[in-house]
């Protein structure tokens, strides 16, 4: 079976979908088979597909019904990994994006309103835990902005969450806008840039975890 691991956040403009994408076309250009569901009404994901002229390293498909946890299972059956690009906003689509995944990836940027957001997909982690106590949960920092003080400090914020944050972090570039609206990864433009390198670190941190 399949790892199915939830990209979550009920605040809206954490970068869910540009982590999602690069996330998912790092791990299909390493080989595997990736499925990259998209359980977002507006999209975006399936935009970013569409947007791609050449051959799709990965499959994408809309799926944001309730129901998704059931589904999930049995489309990724044929996959290595399964990413979800959930919804902003507690629903019960939200919840049952968490039901479906054996992890959940928090994107939190490191503003005072995203972290106080933050506590409510803990609630909804811990609620789905009742049900799935095998289920792990991971904060990671995204469009970090190098050299400022809550730069630095959202860590230490975070600590006192129940739910552990990656080292790893993606910073704030250009080159994240500049791949998505030509539907690419951004190691389709830079490989060796330092955005890729991100992209990688965090991945490697994160199959780490759920390994």
């Amino acid at each position: 079976m399949s790892v199915i691991i939830s990209v979550l956040n009920q605040k809206g403009g954490v970068g869910k979908t540009t982590l999602c994408v690069n996330l998912a076309s790092e791990l299909a250009r390493q080989g595997k088979r990736i499925l990259l569901i998209d359980a977002d009404p507006q999209g975006s994901a399936l935009d970013w597909a569409a947007a791609r002229t050449e051959f799709s390293m990965l499959t994408v498909i809309g799926l944001p019904r309730p129901n998704l946890h059931k589904e999930a299972v049995t489309l990724g059956r044929d996959f290595d990994l399964v990413l979800i690009d959930s919804p902003p906003r507690v629903t019960e689509l939200a919840r049952s994006v968490i039901m479906a995944a054996q992890g959940v990836l928090i994107p939190v940027q490191p503003s005072p309103y995203d972290v106080w957001a933050a506590k409510e997909v803990v609630d909804l982690i811990q609620e789905a835990q009742v049900y799935k106590p095998e289920l792990k949960a991971a904060f990671v920092i995204n469009r970090k902005i190098a050299n400022t003080a809550i730069g630095r400090d959202v860590y230490d914020i975070l600590g006192d969450m129940p739910i552990p944050t990656l080292k790893s972090a993606i910073h704030q570039r250009i080159i994240f806008a500049e791949s998505a609206a030509q539907g690419k990864a951004v190691f389709e433009i830079d490989k060796e840039g330092q955005a890729a390198g991100e992209v990688r670190q965090v991945l490697d941190e994160m199959l780490e975890l759920w390994k």
